[in-house]
């Protein structure tokens, strides 16, 4: 009399099983990629408005003799070096979603690939940042680096899960583009405008030369520039409920950036402040993200 009962089969192997619940939980390390890319913003930010960025004198060792901060470097080598371990920790998000959607073959696994190749990138330019003493143009571009990574994370995020919808007719589109385009002029030049006031890292850090004042003014006209284009996309998307939800969210963070940009202008730069607007400009640039990708058609 032969069985009637199924065959079980071998179990699961511990890769399987971890395989298995990155897969399940795709979503929700990519929205922990981004989370931690904005993160990283802010404390990097902390790094250079505590004066700590040459806390760790040299790079990759933190000194000449050794690879992590010891006390005669202060609270300041503490931050530096701090930050410094963060990437890691980027980086093992950013591999844990590599292997969640690799068994895709779409612009999914390829933007998590990006990401991920893109940490360390990350971590070379800001140790040229320390071996170029803060440079000011090498300090912008790492932190537009950033910017960009939150960007992609964004795109992927909405590749992942996000409405069903048509694309948005072509003038939405367009207007969707300009803002971007106005946006990530606004995000430069507050690198421009951080580049030639204080708060450079540290006290020896040169500066750009530039007029503070002016480069202040001109970053202001870029973010009216900013706004207005933000209005001109939601009142053109208005009909698209995706759309209008999307912009006006970044609307309603454009204003607020302004208003924090206006206020620690007229209060001498508090760090406090500051501290919030570069919180603000990874926001920004994330927002922008999601205006662009919630023109295009999903299924």
């Amino acid at each position: 009399m032969t069985s009637t009962e199924p065959s079980t089969g071998p179990a699961p192997s511990a890769k399987d099983k971890v395989l298995a619940w990155l897969r399940a939980h795709a979503f929700g390390l990519a929205i922990a990629n981004l989370v931690a890319n904005i993160g990283i913003v802010v404390t990097g930010g902390v790094v250079r408005l505590t004066g700590s960025g040459l806390g760790c004198p040299t790079w990759p060792k933190c000194t000449e003799e050794s690879y992590v901060a010891h006390e005669a470097l202060g609270i300041n080598g503490v931050i530096e070096f701090g930050n410094r371990l963060l990437t890691y920790v980027l980086a093992a998000i950013a591999i844990a979603v590599v292997f969640a959607v690799w068994n895709r073959r779409d612009v999914i696994r390829n933007l998590a690939v990006v990401v991920a190749f893109g940490i360390p990138l990350q971590g070379i330019l800001g140790g040229i940042t320390v071996l170029t003493q803060l440079n000011p143009y090498v300090v912008a571009l790492h932190l537009l680096a950033s910017m960009a990574m939150v960007g992609l994370c964004v795109w992927m995020l909405d590749e992942l899960r996000s409405p069903k919808r048509e694309a948005a007719p072509r003038s939405v589109r367009i207007a969707a583009v300009v803002t971007l385009v106005v946006g990530w002029l606004s995000l430069w030049l507050g690198t421009v405008v951080t580049g030639s006031g204080p708060h450079s890292g540290d006290l020896d850090s040169r500066r750009t030369g530039l007029d503070p004042a002016l480069m202040s003014h001109i970053h202001a006209y870029a973010v009216y520039a900013l706004i207005a284009a933000t209005l001109v996309t939601l009142w053109l998307g208005r009909k698209n409920a995706y759309v209008r939800s999307v912009t006006i969210v970044l609307l309603v963070v454009e204003l607020a950036q302004g208003l924090i940009g206006w206020v620690q202008y007229l209060t001498d730069l508090p760090v406090l402040l500051v501290g919030f607007h570069m919180l603000g400009a990874a926001l920004i640039s994330a927002g922008l993200a999601r205006v662009v990708v919630s023109t295009r058609a999903r299924g």
